[in-house]
């Protein structure tokens, strides 16, 4: 008997092992991997020693710097939702290029001052097209890799993490020097990267667009000639009166990108958290923070792709929810009795809490990444992605005050931290949930990155 094509016989969103190594959207998700990588080698280049250009170079204090950051990640708000409304009406891949351009530029004018308010300017001047990028990164990778749109994204954070080693390994490397010469060679040599990935995204053809496909559909001779229902003849007189799907008139998809804040702590919890924790509250060897990042960057590389099989629908983003809040439980709970033992129990309760939360890093951004898609009507995806990308904007504001909070109050807020995480997990849970059975799959010109709503449930 021969098996039939469609799921019988086969496990959901596993990966063929013939295509286990294959990077999706063929030559173009190919090059913008190279893109990532290129990026966050000369971010790692530059990132980790900002902060101490500021103070041994600009002779900023820690106060001007503090407010530097601030201004510069509330002006870094407005990137994400503006980036994701202008890839809904031009190409995301131009888009790309002059945010790069833009980011290069604004790092570049650093070096032509010390004043503050100088350099607070050229900061938020930076800041803007930064976020916008990542979400226009985000958007690329979801129209031209289609169905298969979350292996992309966890072949792409794996090579990213990758990026960030090297250039933070490289950075350590000249930084060993000291000199106001090395300081400004790791700032040059993250704006060069930035030229690199704008010749290089140059090379990329522009990925079908849901919104362009819903116009041209709307526009065919064989779109005319269907009968139109009541629902979409109102759908095209809201598109042609510019009165589309707005993600700030949609309760759900803020309700999601609201839990999606609380969610996005995992990073302020590494960043923040661990070294201070380590320090105030516990027994174990300060040297032991370095170590908690490199174990977290070895995980996301060893596990990212092969959990991505299980993140191929959006059904199945939801389900990891729950995996997902009992990672957090488990590495609020092991952070609260690090505190309670010796210099051994104390590194033990550690690596637990860090591979916890690794866990949950990884199960996140598996699951925000295929919701945030799925959950956007095709025509305004780039607007509800764009809105998306301010909860990790506003996490990172945010995120440094709750756990630096954590960290003063004691062991027992690491527990209810951890509870508060997964309670969010089970909300979002219960919001995301189809509202209807399962819709037969169509095929689409760009994938299930069209679909909305409910009607995206449906197989990867």
């Amino acid at each position: 008997m021969r098996r039939t094509s469609g799921r019988a016989g086969r496990v959901p969103g596993r990966v063929p092992p013939v295509r286990r190594f294959v990077v999706p959207g063929g030559r173009d998700g190919r090059l913008m991997l190279v893109v990532a990588v290129v990026d966050k080698i000369g971010t790692g280049l530059w990132a980790g020693v900002s902060t101490l250009y500021f103070i041994q170079v600009a002779h900023l204090s820690v106060a001007q710097i503090g407010t530097l950051v601030g201004a510069a990640g509330a002006f870094g708000l407005v990137g994400p939702p503006l980036a994701g409304r202008l890839a809904d009406r031009f190409p995301v891949t131009r888009l790309l290029v002059v945010t790069q351009l833009a980011r290069g530029a604004a790092l570049l004018a650093l070096l032509t001052t010390h004043e503050f308010l100088a350099l607070m300017l050229f900061s938020a001047l930076g800041a803007l097209p930064d976020r916008a990028s990542s979400v226009l990164t985000k958007l690329f990778a979801a129209r031209v890799a289609g169905p298969q749109r979350v292996r992309y994204q966890a072949v792409q954070r794996t090579a990213v993490n990758i990026g960030w080693a090297v250039g933070g390994l490289g950075a350590a490397g000249v930084l060993a020097i000291g000199t106001t010469a090395a300081y400004q060679a790791l700032l040059l040599a993250d704006v060069a990267s930035y030229a690199v990935i704008a010749a290089l995204t140059l090379r990329c053809a522009e990925p079908p667009s849901p919104s362009r496909v819903v116009a041209r559909r709307a526009a065919s001779p064989e779109g005319a000639a269907r009968p139109e229902t009541g629902k979409a003849r109102r759908a095209g007189k809201a598109r042609r009166a510019g009165k589309g799907p707005s993600p700030w008139r949609d309760r759900r998809y803020l309700a999601f990108t609201g839990t999606e804040v609380w969610l996005f702590l995992d990073d302020s919890v590494f960043q923040v958290g661990f070294p201070l924790w380590i320090v105030h509250a516990t027994t174990a060897p300060v040297g032991l923070v370095p170590l908690l990042l490199v174990l977290n960057s070895v995980l996301v590389v060893a596990l990212q792709v092969p959990l991505s099989r299980f993140a191929g629908t959006s059904a199945a983003a939801r389900r990891l929810l729950l995996p997902l809040a009992a990672a957090f439980l488990t590495g609020g709970a092991a952070l609260a009795v690090s505190a309670a033992g010796g210099p051994w129990f104390a590194t033990c309760a550690l690596l637990l809490a860090a591979t916890a939360f690794t866990l949950a890093e990884i199960l996140h951004s598996l699951s925000s990444w295929e919701l945030s898609v799925a959950l956007a009507p095709g025509e305004a995806q780039g607007a509800y992605v764009g809105v998306h990308g301010l909860a990790q904007s506003a996490q990172r504001s945010l995120g440094p005050v709750v756990v630096g909070a954590a960290v003063g109050a004691g062991p027992l807020a690491w527990p209810v931290l951890g509870v508060s995480l997964a309670a969010a997990c089970l909300f979002q849970h219960r919001l995301v949930r189809p509202a209807g059975p399962e819709p037969a799959p169509r095929p689409s010109a760009v994938g299930p990155a069209a679909a909305s709503g409910p009607a995206a449930e449906r197989a990867g």
